[in-house]
Formats: structure tokens, sequence, C-alpha cells
């Protein structure tokens, strides 16, 4: 997804399609090379996914008992999926930084904490936050209709709101595809701006480095036009469906195993 995202890629890093990609990646820079980057995304995932459900859980109780006592609102799910993804970017942006620029063709660091020195070197310390105001652009949005879609699809295939993994990963995946569907032009921009794409910016004589949505936004246009801000769409459905298939039905399983006594002994 990184890759496709890219604006003036390399000559030998041009992709038709997602298949394509991986092929290519893989035969000419070895099967491992897709993975680079993963360590510090699971370094960053367990306590940034804990305080999102558990500030989302806590927000939607709240706020469906005010907006809509005693049912499910959608607005209540839509601005506590929001709030929730404050905290879950605030530790998640700076491991996106590092993942993008280890995963981007002729990446020149060798290893997570190499490119964490580096950029902090060269940089300092705002490059890890550098997307993180775009970062909110595209995730609130992203997580609003993420949430509220899979909150409605649960009230028509779980209407008991009982523990169906089925009905969990269903409600998930789709609910991944529509958001990332529709904030595929804001994660081009997030791209650009945790990549620094030498080539893209040296060619609209763009000196130092590119900072701010607005900026990010007039860049995409200049170098691809409309169609730009839609790069990578489908690698970006393609991930995030069974992406948030996985993070529903294993959240629901947990929440599931962890309340089931009490549920039992009412």
């Amino acid at each position: 997804q990184t890759r496709m995202q890219s604006l003036q890629p390399d000559p030998k890093a041009q992709y038709r399609s997602v298949y394509e990609a991986l092929k290519k990646i893989v035969l000419t820079e070895g099967f491992w090379r897709p993975l680079r980057g993963i360590n510090v995304t699971m370094l960053g995932a367990g306590p940034a996914h804990a305080m999102y459900f558990a500030c989302y859980e806590q927000m939607k109780k709240s706020l469906s008992e005010t907006l809509q006592q005693g049912g499910n609102s959608h607005l209540a799910n839509g601005i506590a999926g929001s709030v929730a993804t404050l905290l879950h970017d605030a530790v998640m942006n700076p491991a996106e930084v590092v993942k993008q620029r280890m995963q981007m063709f002729n990446s020149p660091y060798k290893s997570v904490l190499a490119c964490i020195r580096t950029v902090q070197r060269t940089e300092g310390f705002g490059a890890f936050y550098r997307s993180y105001t775009t970062q909110l652009t595209m995730n609130i949005p992203f997580q609003a209709i993420h949430f509220i879609t899979y909150e409605f699809l649960q009230e028509h295939l779980n209407p008991q709101r009982e523990y169906n993994p089925r009905s969990h990963v269903l409600s998930g995946a789709v609910a991944g595809a529509v958001a990332a569907a529709a904030t595929t032009p804001l994660d081009v921009c997030k791209t650009l701006l945790n990549t620094q794409e030498n080539m893209a910016l040296s060619s609209l004589n763009i000196s130092g480095h590119l900072s701010g949505m607005v900026n990010a936004f007039r860049t995409v246009y200049q170098l691809g036009g409309v169609r730009g801000y839609f790069r990578g769409v489908q690698a970006r459905v393609i991930y995030q469906m069974p992406s948030t298939a996985i993070a529903w039905s294993v959240y629901e399983f947990f929440k599931y195993f962890l309340t089931k006594h009490k549920l039992e002994k009412r």
C-alpha cells in the first residue's frame, strides 16, 4: 500500500496491481521484505488498541444513555470512535512513520532503531508527528464511518447483541472496506507527509520538508491530479477488510470471555 501510494516511484518500483507489487517485491527484494517494519507496528498496537477500545466502550455507553436512553445511538458510536482515535493515533503515529519509511523502495534504514535515530538526528522529534494532524483528519472520519457501519450491521445481523463470530467478522470486514475507500485521499496525503518522497518533492522544486495537510493535498494534486488521491485504494481496502474483521472478532471474543461469568449469574 505504501509503495503503491508513492507519487513518483522509482522505475523499478512501479506496480499495476496489488498482486504484481507483492510478487515483484518478493522476487527482487526477498521473501521477508513486505514485512519490514512489522515489529514497530506490533510494539505500538498493544497499548494503542487497549486505550482505543476502552475509550470507545466507555464513551459509547455514556453518550448513548444521554442521546438515546435505552437504545443504540449512531451519533454516540461515531463520536466515541472519533475520540478513541485521538488516543490511538498518539501512540501509533510515530510507529507508522518508521514503518512506512522502512517499506519504501531502496529504504536506507537497516533496522527500526537505525531509522528512529536517523530521523531524530536529521529531522528532529517533530518528524514523528509531522503527519499527526493529517492522520487525525483521516482517522476521525474513518473511525466514525467504521464504527457507525459496524454497529448498524450488528443491529441487522445480530440484533440480540450476543457473541456471534460470523456476524462480527462480516460486519468488521464490510465496515473496514467502506471506511477505507472513503478516506483513501487522506491516506495518500498522510503517506506523502510520512515518507517525504525526494523525487516527488524535487520535481516541484520543493526544498526542505513538506508539512501540513493543505500542502500535502496541493502537492498530490500537482503530481497526480484527482486520480492521485486514489492511488492504492485497492490495496488499502484489501488491507483493511481482514484487519478490521480480525480486530472486531478478537475483541468481541475477549469481551464475551471476560464477561460471560457475570452474564451467567444474571
